[in-house]
């Protein structure tokens, strides 16, 4: 019987392995239909980037209380999942408390501590369990969330609420097994444990067997649990548990507002109105075969990194001053929906080995016009971000294309144009003319 459990343990883990690995597989492969880009800079800033923003959550802190309960959660989540490597270990091996012996009385202290900080993680999700469906809170009533979106972060707070009572349960049992010297329970005492111990009075009146039962049930669904939460993570907004980590490492450096021009119409603009430079500087610049961005194949994997880590948190979407005014742009919807488009995208190369065109495409089928029209590019979306999210990036990109490859302006930016093209200013005003306002306010002067 034990080799039995064994070997089911054994290819319970390896089949939620295999599947993980195979969606992580698809999942760097669509990022990487993206547009290369060299964002190895400064190897010192990134790593401090990971500490500070990913595992330090540094941009959360903006709202202390919320920060520190999300910091629970996360922190709660990496430590006690250390204890997770025991259970596999003693599943594969048919051992009971494989680190008990050898730690001694650090093994007892190190579980108290994972028994303390379950029971907050525990409370923490109640609270965020609460907090979301019953206070009003405008970003999350958004329509952005409708369907499924919704639904994924009360699953994901159910689920770190049954696997933090399945282990403080499964310790109750055993401990209470130590007592009574049951079988192989009774060859490693550990004593009570700090959280556990007080599940006592509600199981003491069962049988050894029947707590044997239940230590068992509990260890297999803990461990099941957070199998089938680690391949439920590459279809929820919660990979970013998982990306953080690389998307702050691969964060931009540049100051917030400076935008990536293009060298090909940098290259025009200097020939027009700096020739001396532009003979100098770069003669020869690469012309791109479009500008801009239609579909997700046009953004760069950075981009496309950006869609897969965000949070939906919608502090993005809370900041944007044109979402306040009433405006169809939401940031947060830009990620999703770009998430969206990939996956599709995903999805058409499985069935068909390549992609096939679809006449889908992220700008028009995905996001409109009216959404990126209404951008102000105040940042406000990157500021707020605590992932390190750059919407304006790829609400830039698509508006490039709408302009430069479909004509596609309103009226006032077409004179812009026109009026820069024509005149090298905004204004409609011939360059012999430029200085003649001086003349006319030294007169009135």
């Amino acid at each position: 019987m034990q080799y039995i459990q064994q070997l089911s343990f054994i290819l319970l883990i390896g089949v939620a392995i295999y599947l993980f690995s195979k969606k992580a597989g698809e999942i760097k492969r669509n990022i990487h239909l993206g547009r290369k880009e060299d964002l190895n800079k400064n190897k010192i800033q990134q790593w401090k980037n990971v500490l500070l923003l990913a595992f330090g959550q540094k941009k959360m802190f903006k709202n202390p209380l919320v920060a520190f309960l999300h910091f629970i959660i996360y922190a709660g989540f990496i430590i006690i999942n250390i204890e997770v490597l025991e259970i596999v270990l003693d599943g594969i091996l048919g051992t009971h408390r494989l680190f008990a012996h050898p730690l001694g009385q650090v093994y007892t202290w190190l579980i108290n501590a994972f028994e303390i900080i379950a029971f907050a993680v525990l409370i923490v999700c109640l609270v965020f369990l609460l907090r979301r469906n019953l206070l009003k809170l405008k970003r999350f009533l958004s329509k952005d969330l409708d369907g499924w979106p919704r639904n994924d972060a009360n699953y994901i707070l159910f689920t770190e609420i049954i696997l933090m009572s399945l282990f403080l349960k499964m310790n109750a049992c055993d401990t209470l097994l130590q007592i009574r010297g049951y079988e192989q329970y009774g060859s490693h005492i550990t004593g009570n444990f700090a959280i556990s111990s007080f599940l006592h009075p509600l199981l003491q009146n069962f049988d050894s067997k029947t707590l044997v039962s239940f230590e068992r049930i509990c260890s297999w669904l803990h461990i099941a649990g957070i199998l089938a939460f680690l391949n439920y993570l590459p279809y929820s907004k919660h990979l970013h548990i998982i990306l953080a980590f690389p998307n702050a490492f691969y964060a931009s450096m540049e100051p917030k507002g400076k935008m990536q021009n293009m060298p090909a119409i940098q290259q025009e603009v200097l020939y027009a109105m700096q020739p001396e430079l532009a003979s100098t500087n770069n003669s020869n610049p690469e012309n791109p075969s479009s500008f801009g961005a239609k579909d997700v194949f046009d953004l760069s994997w950075k981009n496309l990194l950006d869609a897969y880590t965000c949070t939906e948190c919608g502090r993005c979407t809370d900041a944007c001053p044109a979402n306040i005014t009433g405006k169809l742009l939401s940031p947060r919807k830009i990620m999703m929906n770009t998430r969206d488009r990939l996956e599709e995208v995903g999805k058409n190369i499985n069935h068909n080995q390549q992609f096939i065109n679809d006449d889908h495409a992220l700008l028009g089928t995905y996001i409109s016009e009216e959404e990126l029209r209404a951008c102000t590019t105040c940042n406000a979306c990157v500021e707020q971000c605590p992932v390190s999210i750059s919407p304006l990036d790829i609400i830039i990109q698509l508006r490039r294309y709408l302009i430069m490859e479909e004509s596609k302006a309103p009226q006032e930016w077409n004179t812009t144009f026109s009026n820069i093209e024509n005149n090298f200013a905004p204004w409609k005003l011939a360059p012999a003319a430029r200085e003649n306002w001086i003349t006319e306010i030294t007169a009135e002067a």
